[in-house]
């Protein structure tokens, strides 16, 4: 029988706990509500009741259940009610023997709270308040200890020193730590040793010595975990652990070889791959990159560069290579790590060096020229075959080739078969002041090898051009121009190139020195003025002056042109700009002036007339003229025109057409003389008549193709109607050649450009 059965007994307890309050895990499980405050009396005498976990049994008595109501009466018996009751824990009824009936297990279940009750069997009611109870099960080591978060991965670099730390791993136990310590664990390394060690207590494992990866590179670690502390019937557990040793550069690269061998013809262009060499790094990673470099004066000539993704060094050729120079190299490589830890390889990086062999191969080469390119000057005009200047090209080869020349761009130069440059004509600098060329050179017993050299050739200057004006200078003065005004400034330009800076001298040629009208004052800053000489200008007498002007520059030797500096007469305004600067534009003027002054003579006349015309009208209606088929007739004196001989003359007597009915083309008009200009009518009462007259027989003209072939004016003088004294001639004294009238027009106005006497003959009077 459990000791637990007689405990209450044998501590003689008679107070009953309203709670029993337990340990363990019993603290962390569902305790029963607690009952009522206060003090109250209690029947019930109790305490906590054990049972072992794991306990293979059917009915297993653990403790008695006590009541002093129940005196052993049939009437009354003992219930319980809680964790487990009915099912896994009974009580007897009569006497209060608890049993249990099943296997417990700490793990799962700790702590059981239950309730007992007294109860009459008769009314089926409690006599007594419920009271609690703990039945707590007691741990046995039955679990071994167990490692979380399996498999378990760690890293340190290589070389740590000892006691770095690596790794911490961490085991767990379900058993209670509190009892006979069955939880409480111990760790230890069971494979691993010598190079790492564990702390038994917090499972910290550490490097216990060095470590190189080169040589291992990952380690595996076993850990145990015993509880009990190593007394009997502990139970244990184990885990590995995968150590990795990081990379640390602490190999410096070396060369797989001692020497490497080479070859390269002297026709390889700059920059080309002639071979590789390759270095080998125990490290890993960024450790194991490298940079390899030349270590002597080859580096001039020879490179590496190093192939990141190989690690390889790539030998190249900086500048070409010439067998007949040098046919053999030899230098020495090194490679050094990229990146250095100086705490483990010092403040000076290590470097390993191997030799290295270049072997130049001889190629047929072409003529090389001596120099890259070629100056040389030439003075401008120099004759054909002058000499500029002589290039030179050798066979760079052991043959030593002859050389042949030629010019391929520049035909105003020759060049002979020893090279000298000559001229093919007159150069001119004003033209092109440099000129380039390309002189080839091939060997005569292989063309295919030619090679190229430009020429530049700079035509110097020689004082061949005058100065001249730099422009056509638009130049006037003004009739009220004063002594001493200045009219125009005056440069030159000169093409030719001075050494020196360019220097003109400006004088009036020795005729025009002589004149008096204008002069010239040299500023010498290479421009002049050309200033008035006198007071007053005319533009009908003097309309235009030309003034020679001669420009001498500083060139060696110096030449001198004549220039011709025209200067034009204007009626300017009063602001000094010009108005009127030459004849024509000045007779146009007047002849704008004369224009008007006729119009309005005209429209006085005009007016008069119709005056007139409305007052004789209504003096006597009668018609102004007779028929022109009674007793008229007119005749022209004289014409300034050129005839045909008798028969023009018997036209212009008769008054009758020519034989050719064809009208002859009227001849250009002049303009008359200056002395012919202005009105020559006179105004009076019949001059209206007059003037319809006279455009009637003008109408009459113009529209007859029989015409006479010349330009004149038909003017009649026409007495009138109405005349007091009478007539003044007749159609008889016409004819004798008495009583005749001539009335010259003298005063022209365009367009009639000639002047005509015209006799006139008067009607017969009606009076």
């Amino acid at each position: 029988m459990n000791r637990c059965l007689f405990l209450p007994l044998l501590l003689g307890t008679t107070v009953l706990w309203p709670r029993i309050t337990a340990t363990g895990d019993c603290e962390t499980g569902d305790m029963p509500p607690e009952g009522p405050r206060g003090r109250e009396k209690r029947y019930w005498a109790w305490n906590t009741f054990f049972v072992e976990e794991e306990l293979n049994v059917t009915r297993q008595p653990f403790g008695w259940l006590r009541s002093d109501l129940h005196n052993g009466s049939k009437s009354l018996k003992y219930s319980i009610s809680g964790d487990g009751a009915g099912s896994i824990f009974f009580v007897n009824a009569t006497t209060g023997v608890l049993y249990v009936t099943q296997k417990l297990d700490r793990e799962k279940q700790a702590c059981y709270f239950l309730k007992a009750q007294v109860i009459d069997i008769t009314t089926g009611k409690p006599v007594e308040p419920e009271s609690e109870f703990v039945v707590r099960v007691m741990d046995i080591n039955d679990n071994a200890p167990t490692f979380l978060h399996e498999p378990y991965k760690a890293a340190v670099p290589e070389m740590a020193p000892e006691g770095t730390f690596v790794f911490q791993v961490t085991a767990s136990d379900a058993d209670d730590p509190s009892s006979n310590n069955n939880a409480r664990l111990v760790y230890s390394v069971i494979s691993g040793q010598p190079y790492f060690s564990i702390e038994p207590t917090t499972g910290v494992i550490r490097t216990s010595s060095k470590m190189d990866r080169e040589l291992v590179d990952a380690y595996w670690v076993i850990v145990q975990a015993k509880d009990r502390i190593g007394l009997p019937g502990a139970l244990s557990g184990t885990t590995r652990v995968l150590v990795t040793l990081s990379d640390v550069n602490d190999n410096k690269p070396t060369f797989k070889k001692s020497l490497y061998s080479m070859n390269v013809s002297e026709s390889t262009p700059a920059g080309a791959s002639i071979g590789i060499i390759t270095a080998h790094d125990k490290d890993i990673g960024v450790n194991a990159e490298m940079d390899y470099s030349i270590a002597d004066d080859a580096s001039q000539t020879f490179g590496i560069v190093t192939d990141n993704e190989t690690q390889e060094g790539i030998v190249i050729l900086k500048k070409k290579v010439d067998f007949e120079h040098q046919n053999y190299y030899r230098f020495r490589a090194q490679v050094r790590n990229r990146h250095v830890d100086k705490r483990l390889l010092g403040h000076h990086t290590p470097a390993s060096t191997t030799l290295v062999r270049v072997q130049v191969a001889d190629e047929d080469e072409p003529p090389a020229f001596l120099q890259p390119r070629y100056t040389f000057q030439v003075p401008e005009g120099s004759p054909r075959g002058a000499p500029v200047g002589s290039v030179s090209a050798l066979d760079p080869d052991h043959r030593r080739a002859p050389v042949r020349y030629s010019i391929t761009s520049g035909s105003a130069f020759q060049i002979y078969d020893n090279g000298t440059i000559v001229t093919a004509g007159p150069l001119d600098r004003e033209t092109s002041a440099w000129c380039n060329l390309s002189i080839t050179a091939r060997e005569i017993g292989n063309a295919e090898q030619a090679s190229e050299v430009p020429v530049y050739v700079q035509v110097l200057n020689v004082n061949d051009h005058a100065p001249e004006f730099p422009e056509y200078y638009e130049t006037y003065v003004c009739e009220k121009a004063s002594s001493g005004q200045v009219v125009q400034t005056i440069s030159a330009v000169d093409r030719d190139d001075s050494i020196e800076d360019q220097h003109f001298y400006f004088n009036l040629s020795m005729e025009d020195s002589k004149n008096s009208t204008f002069t010239i004052t040299d500023n010498q800053d290479n421009t002049a003025v050309i200033l008035t000489n006198r007071t007053g200008f005319s533009l009908q007498e003097e309309p235009v002056f030309y003034i020679t002007i001669l420009i001498a520059d500083n060139g060696t030797p110096s030449l001198t042109s004549t220039n011709t500096l025209t200067i034009r007469v204007c009626d300017c305004d009063d602001s000094g700009s010009p108005q009127i600067c030459s004849a024509k534009e000045m007779l146009l003027m007047e002849s704008r002036t004369d224009i008007v002054i006729a119009v309005l003579t005209c429209a006085v006349i005009i007016l008069g007339f119709i005056f007139t015309l409305l007052v004789l009208r209504q003096r006597r209606k009668q018609p102004l003229f007779a028929e022109k088929g009674k007793d008229f007739k007119e005749r022209i004196i004289r014409y300034a025109d050129e005839g045909e001989g008798q028969e023009d003359a018997q036209a212009l007597a008769t008054g009758e057409p020519r034989g050719s009915p064809v009208r002859r083309a009227r001849r250009p008009r002049k303009a008359p003389p200056a002395g012919l200009r202005g009105p020559s009518w006179q105004v009076g009462p019949d001059d209206a008549v007059i003037k319809e007259f006279i455009l009637e027989k003008l109408a009459e003209a113009n529209t007859d193709p029989f015409a006479p072939p010349f330009d004149s004016l038909r003017t009649y003088a026409f007495e009138g109607t109405g005349s007091s004294a009478g007539s003044l001639s007749s159609l008889e004294s016409a004819a004798s050649g008495e009583g005749e009238h001539f009335d010259c027009l003298q005063d022209l106005e365009p367009p009639f450009t000639r002047s005509a006497c015209v006799f006139g003959s008067a009607t017969q009077s009606e009076t």
